[in-house]
């Protein structure tokens, strides 16, 4: 357990003002996490580094980020934002390219009431700009997505593209089918790589029978060259600890080899987001 990347991981600090989603209601998570409360139990995991990955959808947090990761050598690289929509978005990417900390952008296709957004003619600009500065896409979508997700990467076949949180299976009892069906069609048709993150808040539960058919999915379709290890906390505390989230996806992936559980834990986020 060396050597370990967070592929996946937020800060957020409540007086900021941009974080619409994170109301009172998220009680166990409606609070400022920072590096400081982070560091510590990185140690305890033998995690090395961190991608910090944006939670609003505003340049000022991505500026908030990048400045987080220029104080804080663990952090590896920032996945942030920006309005893709804008017609000045294609000088604003590279803008924040410069920023060696900058590694990907990530819309937040989840919220965005149109399914189809990502298939506007009006995104092009943005999605070369970001080919252009080797820009990593992750993908924040809902199984509803994947059918058009196949579609925006054949689109955009040099784009770099990441499904975060497994594209969010229904984990609470509902038939897993249709989404197995839509995650193996994006692994089989595309080159994106698959975040192992996320799932504890999907099942509501850090059990790893709650979780095993749909990791075992993953494996089998992208397999450990195409999954890497997140921990997307502190969403996770909505459910568990960084340090049980662990506990479990070692559980998960134990039947694996030594060097498969070091891609998934490190190789695959090192080679995907050129770190």
């Amino acid at each position: 357990m060396t050597g370990r990347i967070d592929s996946h991981q937020h800060f957020w600090r409540l007086d900021r003002g941009d974080y619409g989603w994170l109301t009172p209601a998220l009680a166990p998570i409606y609070r400022d996490y920072l590096p400081e409360h982070l560091v510590p139990q990185l140690a305890r995991t033998s995690v090395d580094s961190t991608i910090l990955v944006q939670a609003a959808p505003t340049l000022a947090e991505t500026g908030y980020l990048l400045e987080l990761a220029r104080r804080h050598d663990f952090i590896a690289g920032v996945v942030g934002w920006v309005d893709f929509d804008a017609d000045s978005a294609p000088d604003t990417i590279a803008t924040l390219a410069r920023n060696e900390k900058l590694v990907g952008l990530r819309p937040m296709i989840q919220d965005i009431p149109d399914t189809l957004w990502m298939l506007s003619p009006e995104l092009a600009p943005a999605i070369e700009s970001m080919i252009s500065h080797d820009l990593v896409f992750d993908a924040l979508v809902l199984p509803r997505h994947l059918d058009v997700l196949r579609e925006f990467s054949a689109l955009y076949p040099e784009l770099r593209i990441v499904v975060d949180h497994g594209a969010k299976p229904p984990l609470r009892g509902e038939s897993l089918e249709a989404w197995k069906a839509g995650i193996g069609a994006i692994a089989g048709s595309t080159r994106a790589v698959c975040k192992l993150s996320g799932l504890v808040t999907e099942a509501h539960s850090a059990e790893p029978a709650k979780l095993a058919a749909c990791v075992e999915h993953l494996l089998e379709v992208f397999g450990p060259a195409r999954l890497m290890w997140g921990s997307d906390w502190p969403v996770c505390e909505l459910v568990c600890s960084y340090e049980e989230w662990c506990r479990t996806s070692e559980t998960l992936l134990a039947k694996l080899a030594d060097n498969e559980r070091q891609q998934i834990h490190a190789g695959t986020a090192r080679e995907t987001y050129g770190i």
